[in-house]
């Protein structure tokens, strides 16, 4: 086992910090994170709409009145905050990644940011505008809004190109000057890009990425396999100090956004959820604590000293009491580097074992439709069982996670009675 460690240590370790410090992959997570609370909206608007509490649909009938075709008016309330948030998401992600992209160059990451808006605005078709404005056209906001940044960057850095004002001008319009020809070049250049697409017949820049590249992809992320590496992947960069959910942030969003979009439009037009893989997948059914199921080791740990006592397991004790409150809430930094997870190979295999037994059930529960798929997009702070019925807007979400969460302690019990016969001495090593 510990050369195992050693050589993933030696080969992995550096390999993932990289990608994790990588300059584009950054503002793509960077860029997420900062339209969050659009998502969290537009999740609460569906859910607004949807909720299945008794006589609630109803008693907003009766409140609101319906049309003749009996759909409910307050359901134009959660349409509406849908339209402002997934229904542009990928032209906010344009402009939030172009952003971060130029703020991490140190240029001028406004201009940056409306450039790449422009930009993108340029190779949109008419006829399909609506049809990409939201998570379906991620992939190309993306791929324009990174491309465009780093020519405008580059562009603004030859002094060749930067039109300088006298020093009476007001600093913010001889900034707008300065970026005025690399501005002109960098959307001259997205112009000729459209106008090329129009000459061999395929206008839509969004179609052909959509068809070529994300329908394959997404179809690939949807499979059990994928959500295993998934889950696998988070895991082993966890073990070894790395934040695993923010390393592979940039990819898991580019995919499991866009299906929870989809399953979205499902349930609002009166359909079913046909996603199963999606991001509250994992935060509700899965990350249960935080990343591990870590909530799952705490209640473990309180359960076992309560029957054994030794140096060790107060130790693990005392981290727990301080830690089961961030845990409620899937907060477990105190858990992974306090306990610690972090190189500690006894807790290796609960913690990488426990994540991939919950995908299964939780799979398997969800494709075998005892419970209803996740179409509502939760903020991952919300405290398992909650998050759960949330996330399907049903009481079955709630028991899944509540049996998950069973399973988990049942997981690193054994775990954490090892060792009870163990010491811990003075410098905080552990020995018989």
């Amino acid at each position: 086992m510990n050369k195992l460690i050693d050589f993933l240590e030696k080969h992995l370790v550096p390999i993932a910090s990289k990608f994790g410090s990588q300059r584009h992959l950054v503002a793509i997570r960077d860029g997420f994170v900062a339209i969050m609370p659009l998502i969290l909206i537009g999740s609460l608007g569906i859910m607004l709409n949807q909720f299945q509490f008794p006589g609630y649909q109803d008693l907003m009938k009766s409140i609101f009145g319906a049309a003749a075709d009996g759909s409910p008016y307050f359901h134009s309330f959660g349409g509406t905050l849908w339209n402002g948030t997934f229904g542009v998401m990928s032209l906010v992600l344009c402009i939030a990644l172009s952003y971060n992209l130029a703020k991490s160059y140190n240029s001028d990451s406004l201009a940056a940011a409306l450039i790449s808006f422009a930009s993108l605005i340029i190779v949109y078709e008419n006829a399909t505008f609506f049809s990409f404005a939201g998570t379906t056209g991620l992939f190309v906001a993306i791929l324009v809004a990174i491309v465009s940044t780093e020519l405008f960057v580059k562009l603004l850095g030859n002094k060749k190109l930067v039109i300088k004002m006298p020093d009476s001008v007001p600093p913010a319009v001889s900034r707008s000057f300065a970026s005025l020809l690399p501005a002109v070049i960098v959307i001259s250049l997205f112009a000729i890009l459209k106008c090329v697409l129009v000459t061999v017949g395929r206008p839509s820049l969004h179609q052909v990425v959509y068809d070529v590249i994300q329908a394959p992809l997404q179809g690939l992320a949807q499979g059990l396999g994928s959500a295993i590496i998934v889950a696998l992947i988070i895991h082993v960069l966890w073990f070894f100090g790395l934040h695993g959910p923010n390393i592979i942030l940039p990819i898991t969003s580019a995919l499991y956004t866009p299906a929870m979009e989809e399953n979205m439009k499902l349930v609002q037009a009166g359909g079913n959820a046909t996603n199963i893989i999606t991001s509250s997948f994992f935060d509700n059914f899965v990350y249960l604590g935080g990343s591990g199921a870590t909530l799952g080791l705490l209640i473990a740990i309180f359960i076992a000293s309560r029957r054994r006592k030794s140096a060790l397991m107060e130790q693990y004790g005392a981290v727990s009491k301080v830690a089961f409150g961030p845990g409620l809430f899937n907060i477990n930094e105190p858990v992974v580097f306090g306990m610690p997870i972090v190189l500690n190979v006894r807790l290796l295999i609960p913690f990488l074992i426990t994540p991939i037994i919950l995908v299964l059930t939780t799979y398997f529960a969800m494709s075998s439709g005892l419970v209803p798929l996740t179409y509502i997009q939760t903020h991952w702070t919300i405290p398992p069982i909650i998050g759960g019925a949330l996330a399907t807007n049903s009481i079955a979400g709630g028991i899944l996670a509540a049996v998950n969460l069973l399973i988990s302690i049942v997981i690193y019990l054994p775990f954490a009675f090892m060792g009870h016969d163990e010491k811990v001495t003075a410098d905080g090593s552990v020995s018989r």
